[in-house]
């Protein structure tokens, strides 16, 4: 399924412990931007769903894209929405956390599907296809986008 919200406990951990200087509106930018050849394939029926952006150059470019469209988006929304006027998300923020983003979002299929080759066109094998279970993947993500959040919280509310 697309857009699945289990890669965002890699993000929940980023934002705890680099707090401002990692940008979680980004890395779930960055998550969607990465699963829309997944979900045109379902729609479409295509019989490969990860082929030209689950791979190091198909990341490459889609971190580079979500730098660029989320670093603006993400200060609009947290100016203009969030209200937080002197919030500055600084470039070197928005490449980490875009480009952690799409790496992550690879390296977690990798374990799952057959089709994210890192070295497409050239390799087409999947070293890491059944690796870890998919049952310790699911649960791991789950509990560090729950260990991730409350950390956040906990860190956010008591720093001085």
């Amino acid at each position: 399924m697309p857009f699945t919200p289990l890669h965002l406990g890699v993000g929940a951990c980023c934002k705890a412990v680099a707090q401002q200087r990692f940008s979680f509106m980004i890395f779930g930018g960055t998550q969607i931007l990465m699963d829309i050849e997944p979900l045109l394939g379902l729609i479409y029926g295509w019989q490969y769903l990860h082929i030209y952006t689950h791979n190091l150059l198909g990341a490459t470019l889609i971190g580079g894209m979500a730098l660029l469209i989320g670093k603006p988006i993400s200060q609009w929304i947290l100016r203009s929405i969030l209200k937080y006027r002197d919030w500055k998300i600084s470039w070197k923020t928005a490449a980490m956390s875009a480009y952690i983003g799409s790496f992550s979002h690879i390296l977690l299929d990798a374990f799952m599907h057959h089709d994210v080759y890192f070295f497409y066109p050239w390799i087409l094998k999947n070293p890491l296809l059944h690796l870890i279970p998919y049952s310790l993947i699911f649960y791991s993500c789950i509990f560090t986008a729950i260990f991730g959040g409350i950390s956040w919280l906990y860190l956010s509310r008591y720093k001085k």
